[in-house]
């Protein structure tokens, strides 16, 4: 018999998947991601009382409880360059009311270090703080609050035992104009080494995570790898794609599918570079790269009027006729995630596992946001819903094995452009490269015991029957196999308060298999094999 596609899995060829490559974000003043999100005080939906966890949202952290959050960064994001955590800890009613210039918006701080690691601890998450790395001294007393266990002011006003927080962002995106305290990279470099130093003399088993950049012509990684190679843990990246979903609909669905191509490229081209120049610069300590911002943005046009959070998620229905549908550059932070963008974050994923065996791993990985503007769970005034990309973290983090293994895939595809995420030409019109995207992809996990293997179907309309095996033998993978699969008949399916279930991950039970298996078009099937 002839198969579209052939599947074989390697158990010889295996390694690690960091679980903090399913890490979340949080952003202080960023279009819900606080207040009217984890926070929001007032609401039969949050805890009352007067204590730290007054104002949490109970809906929202039993959601995360169910999925399980391995690690949370916060404050930002951009919001972190020009905050001053002092700001947001001691009683509320004394707290700074500020204006902030990341989003041009006013910060309360009545969500400050405690609340937030308040909430860590509700939802059993381990948290990351991002500093800006423009003053040293600033930095260290906040690594006193929150970790030292002496008798000093900061700790008094700490008023219970430490939180031992451990990892730590020496800034964000400082190469950028954009933020408050941009600089470049030899200036950075110093201050990243200065601040690694002495918040270490505080608490000597923080993890770093450094800023890093893919773009390296002005030799950004050399000078801070100089600088600091020996000290950090970790060296960020972000990555962002894009879709035009929101004027172009179902026709946008290839495009948003085929961009975790880009994501890999990326992925691995940061890796090699990273790789060659801490071998060239002297860096004996293990590295990690850290993708602590990652999304995928639904843009529009300016001139359409500004999106507004319905009530039932997503964004309230506006009148365009007439508007011009270009340039699209906005971005909607209030668009509900679809299921095609699901199979983007899947692919996403698959690209991570993978990258868990190069010389400079994936280790991990932080997408932008956890709630609301344009994250996993959908929070509103009545209450919270699992967004379609939340199956897909249950799905991987839940449902596959710690340890991957290597899976050589022939499968049907198509030569076509493939976006180079949100990253524009001279014209503002999207950056794109010629490849081949294979109407499969594959991840093999294992706990050891059993097989489970993801197997994403890119193809909008065909199903595709592909056949399996184990070291290039069908009789290898046991007969029967469990299953589950995220899929919706609409491509651009997502889900709200009142209809949370238009895109959910579906037990369908054990089946019989003849040494292969179909998959349904636009899906994602995971099937579990019991050795």
């Amino acid at each position: 018999m002839t198969f579209a596609a052939t599947i074989d899995i390697h158990s010889d060829r295996q390694h690690a998947i960091d679980p903090m490559i399913y890490g979340h974000f949080l952003e202080s003043a960023f279009f819900g991601n606080i207040e009217g999100g984890v926070f929001d005080e007032g609401s039969p939906l949050a805890y009352g009382g007067d204590d730290v966890r007054s104002g949490l949202r109970t809906d929202v952290i039993e959601l995360c409880r169910e999925l399980g959050l391995p690690i949370v960064r916060w404050p930002g994001g951009n919001f972190t360059s020009a905050y001053h955590w002092e700001d947001g800890i001691g009683p509320r009613p004394g707290r700074p009311r500020r204006l902030e210039l990341a989003w041009g918006s006013e910060e309360t701080n009545r969500f400050g270090t405690d609340e937030f690691l308040a909430w860590c601890a509700e939802v059993g998450t381990e948290p990351y703080l991002a500093h800006s790395c423009r003053d040293v001294d600033e930095a260290v007393r906040w690594v006193e609050y929150t970790n030292y266990a002496g008798d000093t002011e900061y700790t008094r006003r700490r008023g219970r035992p430490p939180y031992g927080v451990k990892y730590w962002g020496l800034g964000n995106e400082v190469y950028g104009d954009w933020q408050m305290g941009h600089r470049p990279a030899a200036a950075y470099a110093a201050d990243a080494a200065e601040h690694a130093r002495f918040m270490r003399a505080v608490d000597p088993s923080l993890k770093f995570i450094a800023v890093g950049k893919t773009d390296d012509r002005d030799g950004w990684t050399d000078a801070v790898l100089r600088a600091v190679g020996n000290e950090i843990d970790y060296l960020s990246f972000h990555l962002y794609g894009a879709t035009t979903q929101l004027i172009d609909g179902a026709s946008e669905y290839d495009a948003i599918v085929a961009q975790s191509l880009y994501f890999e490229q990326q992925i691995v081209e940061y890796s090699d570079l990273v790789a060659a120049v801490a071998a060239r610069t002297g860096v004996e300590r293990p590295l990690g790269l850290a993708l602590d911002e990652w999304n995928i943005r639904h843009v529009e046009p300016a001139s359409w009027p500004e999106p507004q959070p319905s009530d039932d998620g997503g964004t309230v229905t506006r009148n365009v006729d007439g508007l011009p549908d270009r340039p699209a550059h906005r971005v909607n932070r209030w668009s509900p995630r679809t299921l095609a963008d699901a199979l983007f974050y899947a692919g996403v994923f698959h690209a991570l596992h993978r990258a868990g065996a190069r010389e400079v791993p994936v280790t991990m990985a932080n997408t932008v946001n956890l709630l609301n503007a344009n994250g996993v769970i959908v929070a509103r005034p009545n209450g919270s819903v699992r967004a379609a990309t939340y199956h897909v973290w249950d799905l991987y983090q839940n449902h596959l094995g710690p340890i991957a293994l290597a899976a050589d895939v022939r499968a049907p595809g198509r030569l076509t452009a493939v976006r180079q995420g949100d990253e524009r030409d001279h014209r503002g019109e999207f950056r794109s490269f010629p490849a081949t995207v294979p109407d499969l992809d594959v991840s093999a996990t294992t706990d050891g015991q059993a097989i489970r293997v993801a197997v994403i179907n890119r193809h909008r309309d065909s199903a595709i029957r592909a056949e399996l095996t184990l070291d290039g033998r069908r009789e290898e993978l046991p007969a029967r196999c469990g299953i589950k699969r995220l899929s919706a008949d609409d491509v651009l399916a997502s889900n709200s308060l009142s209809a949370p279930d238009a895109v959910v991950l579906r037990d369908l039970g054990t089946e019989e298999l003849d040494g292969s298996y179909e998959f349904p078009p636009h899906s994602i099937t995971v099937l579990s094999f019991e050795r």
